[in-house]
């Protein structure tokens, strides 16, 4: 997959590729130690979002580099007037030398230091802020005893006051690679805003990252270029998004943008595959066909342009077609998908397309088979079906479920959910950055489908198709979110004008979203 990097935010590394660049970089670090600057940089951030100095500032420091990391913020803030407070979580042997260093300069600049027991069962301060320094990227258990109290005591006072909580590289207690806590049990900082050093990770973008880190913020503490690896992950964001879709030629007419297809409508479920077509409609293409297995209605009184037919009526070979919405898992429905598998043009599988074929094998080699253009739309459970394996199994590692998925049935995979992954099959992975609970309700998923099906029939390659998709569909959430309307009892028709408005600015780009 070819992907134009715009920013060094966008590019997503691992825990142990942050580490390599790191080990490098501490070779050539000059008087000015790595430690040092991101201590600079979290003191310069706790300011911006809302430290005072008439109330004190909390920090914890746990007992790798990270709590050094948190001292030098203290020095720093100290330094400029502020009254910082630390907790020491970790044994003085333990810490590197740079971080002995980071305490000692924090000791001699006159910091208070607090007892944990102290802090839990003293009188209650007015804290202006916590800065978290608990645990960084290397994080390989649940936080215990004391420490699990002490973030639970942060979460609780942090909501009590409504205060900031900065969380240093990544919120304590949350796996940076996987976006997950340490355990289902784990207690996990809840942060405000984050600041993550080096590069972005992974973690703070997809699962339950989004719900812990809140606002994230890079900071590549000045290390070469030279350090960083080829990239393989990146945010899927607007600013590379905007020359995926060329504007419209004046000389143009409805076959220039292609036939989708919607395929599933059985009985009780035509909803489903209605609101895939109106979503197809609503997104571009140029005709749109729905085949329901029930008896179809004669129009949508709503959207009449729709053409409606029995199935067996629509030539597949020259269509793109999407399957599942509303589908079921008949014997009528599995020689449908069997048909649109070995002959459609482009496909978008979702839905009871998936289940069906997560119970045969046959279905999956002609899948894997196929030569054309594909992208499957799974949710966790889904995924779960298909690579038989538990829903927690794939929660716990979303792009590697992704890969597999991709790898598996050579195509392009969405995995829907809290920052949904989007995977090549070469293996290559985008996570996306937008969308939020309004999307939890039925037919959203129908709507996706029906976007990525409008966007390969107007010619866009499968990755391309199935990233703009993802980023429109949760654009329009957030959109319209930002505007008053839900998130809770969004319905997923409201996301359709929305939809064609974000496509058109993307396409044109006459108004900014953001």
């Amino acid at each position: 997959m070819s992907l134009q990097t715009l920013t060094h935010e966008a590019r997503l590394y691992s825990v142990e590729q942050i580490r390599d660049i790191e080990t490098r970089a501490l070779a050539h670090q000059g008087e000015v130690t790595l430690m040092q600057k991101a201590g600079q940089a979290a003191a310069g951030l706790a300011i911006k979002i809302g430290a005072i100095k008439q109330d004190p500032l909390l920090i914890l420091a746990g007992p790798g580099n990270n709590g050094g990391d948190a001292y030098e913020a203290g020095n720093q803030l100290s330094r400029q007037g502020y009254k910082v407070v630390c907790i020491m979580c970790g044994e003085l042997e333990n810490y590197s030398q740079d971080a002995q260093a980071a305490l000692q300069r924090a000791k001699n600049a006159g910091l208070e230091f607090v007892e944990l027991d102290a802090l839990l069962h003293g009188p209650q301060q007015n804290w202006s802020m916590v800065i978290d320094g608990l645990f960084g990227i290397g994080l390989k258990r649940a936080p215990e005893a004391d420490i699990a109290r002490l973030i639970e005591f942060v979460n609780q006072l942090a909501a009590e006051l409504a205060i900031p909580v900065l969380a240093i590289d990544v919120p304590s207690g949350l796996n940076a690679d996987t976006g997950q806590p340490a355990s289902t049990s784990s207690a996990v900082i809840q942060a405000s805003h984050t600041i993550t050093y080096i590069a972005n990770k992974i973690g703070l973008h997809t699962a339950s990252g989004k719900d812990y880190a809140g606002h994230v913020t890079v900071n590549k503490l000045d290390i070469s270029e030279n350090f960083f690896p080829e990239c393989h992950c990146h945010l899927n964001e607007r600013t590379s998004l905007l020359h995926a879709m060329a504007p419209r030629q004046q000389n143009s007419h409805k076959g220039s943008f292609g036939d989708v297809a919607i395929l599933g409508g059985a009985k009780g479920m035509a909803g489903a595959a209605i609101l895939a077509a109106r979503a197809a409609q609503y997104s571009g293409a140029g005709r749109i066909y729905c085949g329901m297995l029930a008896e179809a209605p004669a129009y949508d009184s709503l959207h009449p342009e729709i053409m409606f037919r029995k199935i067996g009526e629509i030539a597949l070979t020259n269509t793109t077609v999407v399957i599942g919405p509303g589908l079921g898992t008949s014997t009528s429905a599995y020689g449908l998908l069997t048909g649109a598998i070995l002959t459609a043009k482009a496909l978008i599988i979702d839905a009871d397309a998936l289940n069906l074929i997560a119970a045969d094998t046959k279905l999956q080699a002609m899948l894997s088979n196929r030569n054309n253009s594909c992208i499957l739309t799974p949710h966790p459970l889904e995924a779960a079906r298909l690579l038989n394996k538990k829903v927690a199994d794939i929660q716990s590692n979303r792009l590697q479920a992704a890969q597999a998925l991709a790898r598996q049935f050579n195509a392009v995979v969405i995995l829907k959910g809290s920052g949904s992954v989007i995977c090549h099959p070469d293996g290559d992975l985008l996570i996306n950055t937008t969308g939020n609970p309004a999307l939890a309700s039925g037919g959203t998923g129908d709507v996706l489908a029906g976007i990525a099906g409008a966007l390969l029939a107007q010619a866009c390659s499968s990755i391309d198709a199935a990233r703009i998709a993802t980023w429109v569909h949760g654009h329009a959430a957030d959109a319209l979110v930002a505007r008053g309307t839900g998130p809770i009892g969004l319905t997923a028709s409201e996301l359709l004008p929305e939809i064609r408005s974000i496509i058109n600015q993307l396409v044109y780009q006459t108004k900014a979203c953001h």
